[in-house]
């Protein structure tokens, strides 16, 4: 599947610049990114205990807190991401790793703490549309431990009838026993060499 002329989002986190110059294989974004604090090692709770007495309905359930990723980096150019939001999904050490070929053929991972994921894409969505939405879904859960793997689309408007993109989200989820957390979220983009099965095209299950 062929990408559009103009910067992806994947080409602007591989790497780490809107001209899509090659990234490093290994390189994490912590090394690459603005500076930014570190995200401390601790257990996914919230920071202070009025978060804890105050959690949105939409965290409790997986449904709730897909819709809330997904919703969260969508709109229209320029409009503002309600970021904290963005935040709130993720534990405190949860990462947002992009996996995928770099222009050069190069197989990488860049590794972003949720700060350095705003940082890059910041720039993006103020110059461009981005609707990221759901296509299927399939769930494996264990105790209060889940996988989802969320095949996704990516449009600049709404109501294109074709997404410029598509991919796999593999969402790594824990529960505290209150609400679900974001622990990593791992995405690599479909492409001609690496079409997205049958199998995850359709529904969820």
């Amino acid at each position: 599947m062929k990408q559009p002329a103009k910067a992806s989002l994947m080409c602007v986190l591989m790497a780490g610049a809107l001209c899509c110059a090659a990234a490093t294989a290994g390189e994490t974004g912590a090394a690459a990114a603005p500076a930014t604090a570190a995200a401390p090692a601790t257990a996914a709770a919230p920071a202070d205990d009025s978060a804890a007495q105050a959690i949105a309905p939409e965290l409790k359930t997986l449904d709730g807190i897909l819709s809330a990723l997904y919703g969260t980096i969508s709109g229209a150019a320029g409009a503002p991401r309600d970021w904290e939001r963005l935040r709130s999904l993720f534990a405190h050490d949860g990462r947002m790793v992009v996996h995928g070929a770099n222009k050069n053929g190069e197989v990488t991972t860049r590794v972003l703490s949720v700060s350095e994921y705003i940082s890059r894409v910041t720039p993006v969505f103020a110059k461009e549309g981005f609707y990221e939405s759901e296509l299927a879904r399939s769930t494996d859960t264990f105790g209060q431990i889940a996988h989802v793997f969320s095949t996704y689309e990516s449009r600049r408007a709404p109501d294109e009838a074709k997404p410029f993109q598509r991919g796999m989200n593999s969402i790594q989820l824990v529960n505290d026993g209150q609400r679900w957390w974001i622990q990593s979220l791992v995405w690599q983009a479909e492409t001609e060499k690496y079409p997205l099965p049958e199998r995850y095209l359709k529904g969820k299950h």
